[in-house]
């Protein structure tokens, strides 16, 4: 299985230098991938770009790209170009955003989320995989008079959605090659994830989705210390309802409560569970959250995980 790791350098006097030098670390602990939000500051795509090329043998990618705000053409664009610039180790992550930063950023409605992300997805896999587009959809048009290939990434990209919800999980199953879930615990995956994205994908003929679980966690020895930050740190994604809805199904109260904070043995029987509940790949993120020497901790036993 798979083992990543986060990347946040966003508190750094040059992000982009910081970044560079924590994927070296990350990939010199035996971590497989590094993965990049996207928000209103740096670029991801450029971010995985600038990392993929610097660290040669790991993967990387952004979890993830709103849909609302951009348009399959200049996405694919940017998917392309990093995918050549990594000879094929980069991975697109897409979501559907919040209404919150979607209508306060963009000033945009956040309307029909869920066909909007159909019709994105379709455009975007025939840029990606033919370097071309037709598309006219209700929401979106994407057409190429000119060619949109990128020479160098002709394998194409693969593409995964932060989908937990039953119809977005329909989705990315039919359109998508995996899923990007965060804060959905070993029960949520097991029982409600998993199965809904898999049926979907064996319905359209497509194989087994990929299942990137996005977990909270860090090695600590000052467990309580490091929950009560989590909480803290955690609780803007409480008043999201997809969120919500998915820490009640883990069987969770709070979001910090699907943080995996302890020591060693803690935590590796915390990534195991994960995989038996169907998870490919672990990615952890908040691994600063208890300071560098924890951090480097974390990495260290993901690293032997990943082994």
């Amino acid at each position: 299985m798979t083992v990543g790791v986060a990347l946040n350098a966003s508190d750094a006097p040059n992000q982009v230098d910081a970044t560079v030098q924590l994927a070296q670390e990350a990939a010199a602990a035996g971590l497989r991938s590094a993965w990049f939000g996207q928000t209103f500051g740096a670029d991801s795509p450029q971010l995985a770009a600038i990392v993929g090329r610097e660290v040669p043998g790991l993967q990387v990618g952004t979890s993830a790209i709103p849909v609302f705000g951009r348009h399959p053409l200049l996405v694919a664009g940017q998917a392309q170009t990093a995918q050549a610039a990594t000879h094929g180790r980069y991975h697109l992550g897409l979501a559907l955003g919040t209404k919150l930063l979607t209508e306060t950023g963009f000033g945009l409605p956040f309307e029909r989320p869920i066909a909007r992300l159909r019709e994105f997805l379709t455009a975007l896999r025939q840029l990606t995989e033919t370097g071309t587009a037709d598309f006219q959809g209700e929401l979106l048009t994407a057409r190429t008079p000119v060619p949109a290939r990128v020479p160098g990434a002709e394998g194409g990209v693969p593409v995964l959605v932060a989908a937990m919800g039953p119809q977005a999980l329909r989705v990315s199953g039919e359109l998508a090659d995996g899923i990007l879930p965060y804060l959905a615990g070993p029960r949520a995956l097991a029982e409600h994830i998993v199965p809904a994205v898999t049926a979907a994908a064996e319905a359209a003929g497509r194989p087994a989705p990929r299942i990137v679980a996005l977990v909270p966690g860090v090695v600590t020895d000052d467990a309580d210390a490091v929950r009560a930050k989590a909480t803290e740190t955690l609780a803007f994604y409480e008043q999201i309802p997809s969120y919500a809805r998915v820490i009640e199904l883990s069987g969770a109260r709070r979001a910090a409560d699907l943080a995996v904070i302890g020591d060693e043995k803690a935590v590796e029987a915390e990534v195991r569970r994960y995989r038996d509940a169907g998870a490919t790949e672990v990615v952890f993120s908040l691994t600063e959250i208890a300071g560098e020497a924890d951090r480097r901790r974390t990495w260290a036993l993901l690293g032997q995980l990943a082994a």
